[in-house]
């Protein structure tokens, strides 16, 4: 088949998931010309099978990954500042009653990550008595004492988007479902040939970033000259949806027998989230689903700390997602470091290519940052350091105060259903209006396509978030698929292609 060829770019990102959405928003809002690739949708592996939380990492320091801790904590208050509609505070309730770690060693761990990071948002960890405690409410054992710390949640999909989103709007182009087949030097200059929807082109770019997260080596095997031997380990990390195990808004950190960590997390208002799990991954990448080792492992925590009996019929939703660590030659997955590193690739008069390898979803602005620092010397006329107090799409909340800005949503939407408008603001933030428009009822937003899913969202995730299927918007641009009833997926799909077919 012929192929295209398009003029030469600054940079060339393969790689769709947080680490290439933040490098590419990065980029583009320093003047750079940016194409992205991503060979599915956004954020469709690793980093929408996350925990879900922006975090310093309170067990690496068991570890002695101090540096990470102090850089997650930096940024969780920035990234909080920065999108407070789809982040937000969450207290996590560690108990003593079975933990494998003395209490002053665990309290010494909570001292340090209280004054690592400079917090200032964010209250600080208290001791409270389960048995004279709500937060112990649901446990199976009230005997004791717990610590009670502070971190934030995360809609980690969203995240992606959003700096997508930004990067689009700052000249990014965005190409989802595109694939790299091959890339090679021609001097100064990378010449890669890029398939979408069965049709190929080269395009040529100044230097390449390769952010594929798991498929990193598989990237570098298609790049001429480059060797797809570099450190990488691959880590599977599940979790299970199960109908909520204890009432209230906080969340658990649980230390299993074994020192690993579980949590228990409140999600979607009716479930409780469970993991995640740590297996060595050793086969090729690919979509990844709970084991039933691990199904069973995380059924057996909820057991041993929890009073409400759970058997995997309850289980409503699961997921898994390979985590691509940098291998630092730990002996067990659970201790594998979770910093990140860069691979700069480059010389005289050879073009540069920038391999990520590891990394978290609470760095990845920062991981951003170092590689702009990396690609610097290449790209002498680019902008300064610039995403550390810039919204994201939605973000710029006044105050950061979710609740205010929603009560005015509340007032000037008077007739759309309140729990409605809370889930649009929560998604969208103060993009919500965008969407709205001058909706005045329900029947305004268009068809509902199952559990207040209406036409005019559709729209809006096609139109500017790059959805096109139903898992795309029921599972990763919102987790309604939680909630819609049976047979919503496949409506969606329908509707999605008779829209496609209009459009063309």
């Amino acid at each position: 088949m012929a192929q295209a060829s398009e003029g030469p770019l600054d940079l060339l990102i393969v790689g769709g998931g947080i680490n290439g959405a933040g490098i590419a928003r990065d980029a583009a809002g320093r003047g750079l010309s940016v194409l992205l690739v991503e060979q599915d949708d956004l954020a469709s592996h690793t980093s929408s099978a996350s925990t879900k939380l922006i975090h310093g990492g309170l067990r690496y320091l068991e570890y002695g990954e101090f540096r990470l801790v102090r850089e997650a904590l930096i940024e969780r208050e920035r990234l909080l500042g920065m999108a407070p509609h789809i982040i937000w505070p969450l207290s996590f309730v560690l108990p003593q009653t079975q933990s494998p770690r003395p209490a002053w060693m665990v309290r010494l761990g909570l001292f340090l990550y209280d004054h690592l990071g400079g917090r200032e948002k964010l209250p600080g960890t208290r001791t409270v008595s389960l048995a004279r405690s709500a937060v112990g409410n649901g446990l199976s054992n009230r005997r004791g004492k717990a610590f009670i710390y502070s971190d934030c949640w995360v809609e980690d999909s969203r995240l992606v988007v959003l700096n997508a989103r930004d990067a689009a709007d700052r000249g990014a182009a965005i190409e989802t479902r595109t694939r790299l087949i091959d890339a090679r030097r021609q001097g100064e200059m990378w010449a890669a040939t890029i398939e979408q929807d069965g049709k190929r082109r080269t395009v040529r770019a100044r230097a390449m970033v390769n952010a594929a997260g798991p498929w990193v080596a598989d990237v570098l095997g298609r790049v001429a000259a480059e060797r797809p031997d570099r450190g990488v380990r691959l880590v599977k990390g599940s979790h299970i949806v199960v109908p909520k195990l204890y009432a209230g808004d906080h969340a658990f950190m649980l230390q299993n027998p074994d020192r690993r960590i579980v949590f228990a997390i409140p999600y979607e208002g009716r479930f409780t989230l469970v993991g995640t799990t740590d297996e060595p991954w050793t086969e090729a990448p690919a979509k990844a689903t709970i084991g039933e080792g691990e199904t069973t492992y995380l059924l057996d925590t909820i057991a041993r700390y929890f009073d409400t009996p759970v058997t995997r019929d309850d289980i409503a939703w699961s997921y898994a997602g390979i985590r691509p660590l940098y291998d630092d030659k730990a002996a067990s997955a659970a201790a594998v470091t979770r910093d990140y590193v860069l691979d700069l690739d480059a010389g005289e008069g050879k073009a540069p290519l920038l391999s990520i390898f590891g990394g978290k979803i609470t760095t990845y602005r920062k991981l951003a940052e170092h590689a702009l620092r990396e690609l610097a010397p290449f790209f002498p006329r680019a902008g300064a350091a610039w995403t550390g107090g810039a919204a994201l799409p939605g973000g710029d909340i006044a105050d950061g105060d979710f609740e205010a800005f929603l009560g005015g949503l509340e007032r000037d939407y008077p007739a759309l259903p309140a729990p409605l408008l809370r889930r649009l603001a929560r998604a969208y933030g103060t993009c919500t209006r965008a969407l709205l428009g001058k909706a005045a009822t329900p029947a305004d937003l268009g068809e509902d396509l199952g559990g207040g899913l209406h036409a005019a969202e559709v729209d809006y995730l096609v139109s500017r978030e790059w959805a096109r299927t139903a898992e795309d918007i029921l599972y990763r641009r919102s987790k309604l698929g939680l909630h819609v009833p049976a047979g919503t997926a496949e409506r969606l799909d329908a509707w999605l292609a008779a829209r496609e077919a209009i459009a063309a």
